[in-house]
């Protein structure tokens, strides 16, 4: 048998690290390739499998390997409290960019950008996930691909496309820029080919990003509010695409 700890430091640099249970189960259940995965306690695990994904117990019964609880720690950044880790070969950039580009698209594709907040850009990453989105593209310096962007999105990274480009690479269709100076969302559908871009957290939309964008909305706030969380965001934006709504705000 393969030792699963010189396996995990041999692939450590490139693969993608799924810190957790959770992160496990969605790799698993949307085809990621994992070629090791690790737990400090293998009948809590399948346990865990045994009630919360039934779909998926088998795999996982073959994939993990118990080993002691200090050599789990030291494999990842932060132990997870349900003591599982395990490593993912990241999909091909070839095919993510294939699946963002390819027409007509059934849902739109989220763009963030130039973000600058882990946890939220995985935050957002399961809620497209959820969604249905086509995929997620970030702009800027963040990798999409970091290990606790993909703790936060709860391995569902395999579950959508997820990459980073600049903005003259962005796929094709019309872009809808989420700005405070934009037209109500409430009175805007959505098609399904479209763009739908979030600016950072603390500077908003980049000037490259608004110059590209054909549409600019805003979300309903109150007055005095200053803003909402970049998930809060991108999952209201979502709803209304997924709802078709329109209506006068």
């Amino acid at each position: 048998m393969t030792d699963p700890v010189s396996t995990w430091h041999r692939l450590a640099d490139s693969h993608v690290l799924l810190d957790g249970f959770h992160a496990l189960k969605h790799a698993v259940r949307f085809e990621a390739r994992v070629p090791v995965a690790v737990t400090a306690d293998r009948p809590a695990a399948l346990a865990l499998a045994d009630e919360l994904a039934p779909d998926v117990r088998d795999t996982l019964d073959a994939l993990l390997t118990e080993v002691p609880a200090t050599t789990y720690a030291a494999l990842v950044p932060r132990p997870h409290p349900t003591a599982v880790a395990a490593l993912a070969v990241r999909p091909a950039r070839e095919a993510q960019l294939a699946r963002l580009a390819r027409l007509p698209r059934t849902a739109p594709v989220v763009v963030l950008d130039n973000p600058r907040n882990l946890g939220n850009a995985g935050a957002v990453i399961r809620l497209a996930a959820g969604f249905g989105a086509t995929g997620v593209v970030t702009t800027g310096t963040l990798d999409p691909w970091h290990p606790t962007v993909v703790r936060g999105g709860a391995g569902l990274h395999f579950a959508t496309a997820v990459e980073r480009l600049s903005v003259p690479e962005l796929p094709a269709g019309p872009l809808f820029a989420l700005d405070p100076e934009g037209e109500d969302l409430r009175g805007v559908v959505l098609p399904d080919d479209a763009l739908l871009a979030f600016g950072s957290e603390r500077s908003g939309l980049s000037g490259a990003l608004r110059a590209r964008a054909d549409h600019l909305l805003s979300l309903p706030m109150r007055p005095q509010v200053s803003s909402y969380n970049l998930a809060t965001s991108v999952a209201m934006t979502l709803y209304h695409w997924s709802s078709g709504a329109t209506g006068a705000p």
